[in-house]
């Protein structure tokens, strides 16, 4: 899970989802230089001209519309604009966009570059793994675990079955993703913010289809569908279509307009799968009415709970499986600590005891979601990942740094998760020289492979629940491809998603709680904050859920019809 460096990162002044972004629908006005933009969310069973009504009636002007949700980008010159939307009876809330500050771009949380900051790095280069496909295939330990190496003789996917993305973008000129990627089914629903994502790379600030200027969603594209092509790494699913979403911004955040978008657009154009590894900002926890909010947060809460849980059942009733990581805060999701994080943007964080009968993750705790947690090489439960009976679907490989402890793999590189990555951000990171070689002590942590004719790919080691999602998405689309029927109107195969599920789960392997079940992380340098409960038994659990993930058993195990 995309998780964003808080202390001190920015400073904007809204609750909701605080950036406007390509409407769905059609625009009525523009915005101008004195009018201050909102994210108004309409009640349940509230018609989309009784919403706009009710909008213009409280002073503002509707300027984007995704009326599938009930969700409007909304402009208004009236100072008392959000106070006078709230209180009709037609709208949930609305929340304002107010740039006051601006912070540098953020890339990956300490949890998935753990690696590069720690001090103590072990050297140790890991073992090989299993048959390749492609030359960096014996370093993907997670397609070993979950016995996708196996599974691509009998299922390696099929073409028509769609994956989407959604994350920061897809570098689709990567060249392990290129020969997968659907320019015509991909969006960009992210416009670039400067006060969080820098200056605009283009002028309209809409970075082109299949470019990604953070890294995240690229990696995440290569676990699920890299090509096997006889270059760098292939992914769990390696001939499946991958369509990118981008409903994240370059700096790592995901907001509210962007991600709704991203689903209903999945929904109508017939996506088989949507990846997402990311919690909507600016709230950890979306709370119905969490005291320690005010009156205007506790609105704007309400309104992402109820426009999430349109989206992910809007996608799920359109045949769109929803696969989602549960998050890298090491925390029981069924019994959440006090979160102290919230707002990440646009507010000042304080401490905020989280209800769990009121508060929602999303979109991971929201209708539909296949939950993931992660595991390291030796199939333990990563020290950072969440888990918990109440969200977690089923287990996949995550990484997990600090693996092996007292063996000649603890701390190295190799127990995190290898992918693909966009050669501009690995060379702003300072990992790649102007010239694309490798800079000097970096040659364990980025790969390069390159063609004959000189086209280079650039693989790095990342970890989270981020990594571990894609894995089950690769899984899935392994699933569609090998049970789904011919839906000659989408063009591709299609399955439902509860079947899709259903099978998934089934075919996971079982793994049983650790004994003793409650599990310290002592011994890899974590606090007792760290310590985590496995409850549940071995067919079922709050760390493994229905097992660890299983590629081959998922299509060589006859489907239930």
């Amino acid at each position: 899970m995309s998780r964003r460096f808080t202390a001190g990162a920015v400073a904007t002044a809204t609750a909701l989802a605080l950036l406007a972004t390509v409407p769905a629908g059609s625009a009525t006005a523009a915005p101008t230089d004195t009018a201050a933009e909102y994210t108004v969310v309409a009640e349940d069973g509230v018609a989309a001209a009784t919403a706009v009504a009710a909008i213009e009636a409280a002073g503002g002007t509707v300027v984007g519309r995704t009326d599938d949700v009930g969700l409007y980008q909304v402009v208004s010159d009236r100072t008392d604009f959000a106070a006078r939307a709230t209180a009709s009876t037609a709208l949930i809330g609305a929340a304002e966009k107010e740039a006051i500050g601006y912070a540098p771009r953020q890339r990956h949380d300490r949890v998935e570059r753990e690696n590069l900051l720690a001090g103590d790095r072990g050297r140790g280069k890991g073992p090989k793994h299993g048959a390749k496909m492609d030359p960096l295939d014996e370093k993907l330990w997670g397609l070993t675990m979950m016995r996708a190496d196996k599974s691509r003789r009998v299922e390696p996917g099929e073409r028509g079955v769609t994956v989407g993305i959604l994350d920061t973008g897809v570098d689709a000129s990567h060249p392990d993703l290129a020969p997968n990627f659907s320019a015509a089914l991909s969006r960009n629903f992210a416009p670039d913010i400067e006060e969080i994502d820098g200056p605009c790379e283009v002028a309209s600030c809409l970075d082109p289809v299949g470019t990604d200027d953070n890294g995240h969603g690229t990696h995440v594209a290569g676990t699920i569908g890299a090509a096997a092509n006889g270059l760098g790494l292939s992914g769990v699913a390696p001939k499946v279509t991958l369509v990118g979403l981008k409903g994240g911004q370059d700096s790592g955040y995901f907001f509210l307009d962007s991600v709704v978008n991203s689903l209903v657009h999945a929904g109508k154009v017939g996506l088989d799968v949507v990846n997402m590894s990311f919690y909507v900002d600016p709230w950890l926890y979306n709370c119905v009415d969490n005291p320690a909010d005010s009156p205007e947060e506790q609105a704007a809460q309400r309104a992402t709970i109820r426009a999430m849980n349109r989206a992910l059942e809007y996608a799920h009733r359109r045949g769109v499986t929803l696969v989602g990581s549960l998050g890298n805060n090491h925390e029981d999701l069924g019994d959440p600590r006090p979160d102290s994080s919230s707002p990440n943007y646009g507010g000042t964080p304080r401490e905020r005891i989280i209800d769990n009968s009121s508060c929602w993750d999303l979109p991971v705790e929201g209708p539909h979601v296949i939950g993931v947690s992660a595991v390291g090489p030796s199939k333990t439960k990563s020290d950072y990942s969440n888990y918990g009976t109440e969200e977690i679907s089923v287990a996949a490989p995550g990484g997990w740094y600090r693996d092996g402890f007292g063996t000649p793999s603890f701390r190295t590189d190799a127990n995190m998760i290898l992918s693909t990555y966009p050669k501009h951000v690995a060379q702003e990171e300072g990992l790649v020289d102007e010239e694309g070689n490798i800079t000097p002590g970096n040659e364990a942590v980025i790969f390069k492979d390159c063609t004959r004719s000189g086209v280079c790919g650039y693989y790095t080691y990342l970890q989270g629940t981020s990594m571990a999602s894609p894995h089950a998405s690769g899984v899935a689309a392994l699933i569609v491809s090998k049970y789904g029927s011919r839906d000659y109107r989408r063009g591709g195969l299609t399955l439902a998603p509860d079947k899709v599920e259903s099978q998934l789960l089934r075919t996971a392997a079982e793994h049983a709680c650790p004994e003793p079940r409650l599990l310290s992380y002592a011994d890899e340098g974590r606090d007792e904050t760290y310590d985590a409960y496995c409850a549940g038994g071995r067919n079922f659990n709050g760390f493994y859920g229905h097992g660890i993930v299983d590629a081959y058993a998922a299509v060589t195990v006859p489907m239930r019809r």
